[in-house]
């Protein structure tokens, strides 16, 4: 027990410990909150904080009503206390990003006495897991990270479904993997000033909440968790040091697929099919606005060569920072990785640009489609697309193939007008293409198929 100077292991606390005192330093404090009384009494009042000791041990303390009122104030973030008298329970990971089986609850008999600064006590225990590591583990989970900001939006405020004021801000983190990672943060942590998110500072997250959303994983930072700026931690060095040693070049294998977070939903348009959209595509047709539509396919052919030469699937487009969002430019560049936007060589990666056919029950039309729309079509990432072509160009065209007539696809088509050498022209492309969930396409047909017996009944 060196270094613990007589108190108890927080690791080692279970219910059936007893006559424990901890010796630990409070790294997170949650609000003072008040509660209806089950059986109608007076009001209770709860808070919670999150504990470390010297042996790198975490657990949660609750505290409720007198113990609450008592030791509010007293419990600051930073400090160290002894803790003594308090019952231990199964702890609710619902409520805590904290990997210790239990959390303790304090009442009126607690006994909490602050002690001297113990520099044998971390300010903050992080049990990190690389972005590589993340791909693989099962979901929904809650992890520590440690990563270099590449980019990041600008803060967003709405009202949720409940009535709550919100702030959001989403970031994307990179690590020495070579993988990349976007993670929403909340709160006064959206709101911190650009500066604090511009040229790409280290920051290590404790308590991610990582959720998977149509195929690609996004996390969360806990109300409860931290965000921590600065690398002063070895593992938070050594990312550093790949960031400025060639990790900035490096093509990087996305997680969180652009247009796949949990707020974004495919793009709804007007429910059609294709012999609807070919009569608004038909050359003879003026278009006087923008129209969008919706429909139900699969994809039946993607053009891999034109006049018997192979047909390029991707470009390499600038992945430089835009000014004032920090969002991937997403330019074409040259063959020397020139953007003439950035005015720069810089990083790059690969994105996919598709010629697509589509077919419905009745007909079919070929589209081009961009980049998360290509990917969720042929089922490829653009990086696996690029890797496959420098190998064996025969793979990546088999692999293509592999995925026509396979999954069912909801396609979104915009038609546009616009004016080429003087002419007017319908400029018509798919913005959007992903798998349908087999339930709603299911519920769908009934719903078709009832229509038509109800239409059927009212003609006998």
């Amino acid at each position: 027990m060196a270094g613990l100077q007589g108190c108890f292991p927080i690791s080692d606390l279970s219910t059936y410990t007893k006559g424990w005192t901890i010796r630990a330093r409070v790294t997170a404090r949650g609000p003072l909150r008040t509660f209806k009384s089950k059986n109608g009494g007076e009001d209770g009042k709860v808070f919670n904080v999150d504990v470390l000791d010297c042996e790198g041990g975490e657990i949660r303390c609750n505290f409720f009503h007198k113990a609450a009122d008592l030791n509010y104030e007293k419990l600051q973030v930073g400090k160290c206390f002894k803790m003594s008298k308090g019952s231990l329970k199964i702890a609710n990971r619902q409520y805590s990003a904290l990997s210790h089986k239990y959390e303790i609850v304090f009442d009126k008999e607690a006994v909490i006495e602050e002690v001297a600064d113990d520099t044998a006590i971390e300010q903050v225990k992080f049990h990190l897991v690389d972005f590589r590591s993340l791909a693989s583990k099962t979901l929904p989970c809650t992890v520590d990270i440690c990563g270099i900001i590449v980019s990041f939006k600008q803060p967003m405020s709405f009202t949720s479904r409940d009535g709550k004021e919100l702030t959001k801000r989403e970031v994307v983190l990179a690590d020495d993997t070579a993988h990349s990672f976007q993670v929403t943060l909340w709160g006064e942590r959206a709101q911190k000033e650009d500066k604090a998110f511009q040229e790409n500072p280290v920051v290590c997250l404790k308590g991610v909440t990582v959720k998977e959303w149509n195929n690609s994983r996004f996390g969360s930072l806990r109300e409860d968790g931290k965000l921590v700026f600065g690398d002063s931690m070895p593992e938070a060095k050594r990312v550093r040091e790949w960031w400025s040693k060639g990790g900035s070049s490096q093509t990087l294998t996305v997680l969180s697929q652009e247009g796949a977070a949990g707020a974004s939903r495919a793009p709804q348009g007007k429910p059609a099919d294709f012999a609807q959209v070919r009569q608004v595509i038909d050359p003879g047709h003026v278009l006087k606005e923008q129209e969008v539509f919706t429909v139900t396919c699969r994809l039946v052919g993607v053009q891999t060569k034109k006049q018997g030469e192979d047909q390029p699937l991707y470009y390499m487009a600038c992945q430089e920072p835009k000014e004032g969002n920090g969002l991937p430019c997403n330019r074409r560049v040259d063959q020397s990785n020139f953007c003439s936007s950035c005015n720069k060589a810089g990083k790059v990666a690969p994105r996919m640009n598709l010629r697509c056919k589509y077919a419905d029950y009745g007909d079919s039309v070929w589209l081009t489609t961009f980049h998360e729309g290509a990917q969720r079509a042929v089922n490829l990432d653009a990086t696996e697309a690029k890797e496959m072509e420098s190998e064996n160009r025969e793979a990546l065209e088999s692999a293509v193939r592999r995925s026509y007539f396979q999954q069912v696809l909801q396609v979104t088509i915009r038609a546009k007008p616009e004016v080429y050498q003087n002419e007017a022209r319908t400029n018509v492309s798919c913005i959007d293409a992903r798998p349908v969930p087999m339930g709603e396409h299911g519920r769908l047909m009934l719903k078709e198929i009832q229509g038509m017996l109800e239409e059927e009944a009212s003609k006998a």
